[in-house]
Formats: C-alpha cells, sequence, structure tokens
C-alpha cells in the first residue's frame, strides 16, 4: 500500500508517516522545498507549489489513497493577510490536488482530510456529534467551514471523502500543549476565563491511529478526531499542575485581558466545544490514550 501525504512534515503528518511504515504502508509526500526531498522507496517526496499552481505529477503513481494535512497555522495573530493565508493554504491546496487528479490517470479511490472541531460553535452545554448541522459564526468556524466544502468536491470524481475534525492535540513536539504546560511548569498556569469551557482533546499517538484507521478500512464520512472524555480547561490546567507538581496559586485570567493581547485569535483559548467520539468508536476504534491522566502520563 502507498498513501500520498500533504503536510507530511507537520506536527500530525510527521506521526504519521512513523506509523505508516511501522505497518509498511510507503508514504509519497508533496513539499515545497527541494531540500526536503528523498528519495528512498519508502518515503518519496515530491515538488509542488499551491501558490502558482505547480505539482510534479508523478507524486501520484502507486497511490491509492491521500491522506490531506497541510494548512497554515492558525495560531498567528489574526491580521487580514493572516486571515487570507489560513483559507488559501486549506483552499488552494485542495483545488490543486482536485486538478491533477481530474487531468491524470490514477489509482487514488480514497482522500481522508484534515479538518477541525472549530467548525462547531461555542456552547457549554452542548456534545457535537458529526451529524451537528449549525457552524461557528467564529474566523474558525468559517475556514473550516470553506475547508471542508473544498474537500467535499473529491466526490466529484467517484473518490470516497472522509474528514477528521481534529481536536486538542496533546504532543510534546509542537501544537498547544508545550505553550499551556510551559506556564504552570514555571507556576505561572491559571485558568482562561472561568475556566468551564470544554476542551476536547487527543494524544497524537492515537490522533495518527484514527487517520489511518480511517485510511485502511475506508471509512466515509466526517469523524471527530477527539478522546472520549473531554475535559474543562481548569480540570486540564488542574492535572498538567498535578503531574508537574506545581502551585496553582493565580486568580483567572480575564478574557479581556487575553482580547488585548491576542486579538481576536483569543477565541481559541475561551471557545468550548464538547465533542462526541463515538462515530468512530461504533466503528471499531479503541483509544490508547482514553482519558487524560493516561495521555499526560504519556507525556510528562
Amino acid at each position: 500500500m502507498r498513501v500520498l501525504i500533504t503536510g507530511a512534515t507537520g506536527l500530525i503528518g510527521s506521526e504519521i508517516v512513523k506509523q505508516c511504515h511501522d505497518k509498511g504502508i510507503s508514504v509519497n509526500y508533496l513539499t515545497t522545498s527541494a531540500s526536503k526531498i528523498s528519495t528512498k522507496e519508502s518515503y518519496r517526496g515530491f515538488l509542488w507549489n499551491p501558490n502558482t499552481d505547480e505539482i510534479d505529477e508523478n507524486c501520484l503513481k502507486g497511490v491509492d489513497t491521500i491522506i490531506h494535512l497541510v494548512g497554515a497555522s492558525i495560531s498567528k495573530r489574526w491580521t487580514a493577510k493572516q486571515k487570507q493565508i489560513s483559507i488559501d493554504s486549506r483552499t488552494k491546496t485542495t483545488a490543486l490536488l482536485y486538478k491533477t487528479l481530474a487531468n491524470n490517470s490514477h489509482g487514488v479511490k480514497h482522500v481522508v482530510s484534515a479538518s477541525a472541531i472549530g467548525i462547531y460553535p461555542d456552547s457549554l452545554t452542548n456534545y457535537y456529534t458529526e451529524a451537528e448541522q449549525e457552524v461557528s459564526d467564529s474566523f474558525l468556524g468559517q475556514v473550516v467551514s470553506l475547508w471542508e466544502k473544498a474537500v467535499d468536491t473529491f466526490s466529484n470524481l467517484d473518490i470516497t471523502v472522509s474528514k477528521v475534525r481534529i481536536g486538542l492535540v496533546l504532543s510534546n513536539d509542537g501544537g498547544a500543549f508545550p505553550e499551556l504546560k510551559k506556564p504552570i511548569k514555571y507556576g505561572l498556569g491559571g485558568n482562561m476565563g472561568s475556566g468551564e469551557q470544554w476542551n476536547s482533546w487527543i494524544h497524537i499517538h492515537d490522533l495518527a491511529r484514527l487517520f489511518l484507521y480511517v485510511t485502511q478500512f475506508k471509512l466515509e464520512g466526517v469523524y471527530n478526531g477527539v478522546a472520549p472524555n473531554p475535559k474543562t480547561n481548569e480540570d486540564i490546567t488542574k492535572a498538567i499542575a498535578n503531574k508537574l507538581d506545581a502551585p496553582l496559586f493565580l486568580p483567572n485570567i480575564p478574557k479581556f485581558v487575553m482580547k488585548l493581547v491576542l486579538g481576536e485569535m483569543h477565541i481559541l483559548l475561551f471557545e468550548s466545544q464538547r465533542v462526541c467520539s463515538k462515530k468512530i468508536e461504533n466503528k471499531g476504534f479503541h483509544f490508547k490514550y482514553h482519558n487524560l491522566n493516561s495521555a499526560l502520563n504519556a507525556l510528562l
């Protein structure tokens, strides 16, 4: 089996590549940097430039599934320019893949794309399943909605489409978790606002496993990429402090303070999405890190 991965060198992509190789799955990947090209049989790199609509069509050779992860970080201040970069990095790359598949003979039967739980509206009480139709009116909701609509076009080519809506990824190698634990480690941790907002999290190892599970069993549709036991911001802050044996004596950090510091992007810290993982579990997927303590034990 050979898969094509976009975003293969990112946080999630790197773990998926590792697990692919552990399972004997060969990987083609797309990169914008010639210095990152590998010619190994099990790990082949190909150049593309979505901004100029260029791609090495040889990337499709022997591939039956595309795992589409690429997208600019949404953790940079949301200026008008950065907002457009966030949208374009997802929609333009998807459009280029679509055009490449439409104009070339290939064996691709399945596209598995990253998405995000930011598509769900902010709520302290709702428990979101993949059937939810309402979309968050935040910028993040807009980005994810446009992203998913772009990915859905692959079905026009008789290709099975799957989307994994990713929650808060727990990893020591990048993403939000190192930034989350840093102030706590030095005794400067505190809840964001009330601390009641829900964080639907997932350990990086389980997330990569979930992507490969959807890939290997050709599961169609939307799946929430979150662990079975979401926690509040306060619960997560306390659990990390407990593992690090660090004090928590600072008052809660007011929302208006973080808005002054981060601008519109502050919603990443305060929006609440309690998200259900039952759909993927009902397909037979078992989480290795199903509760927060087991995940933190592996990371701290």
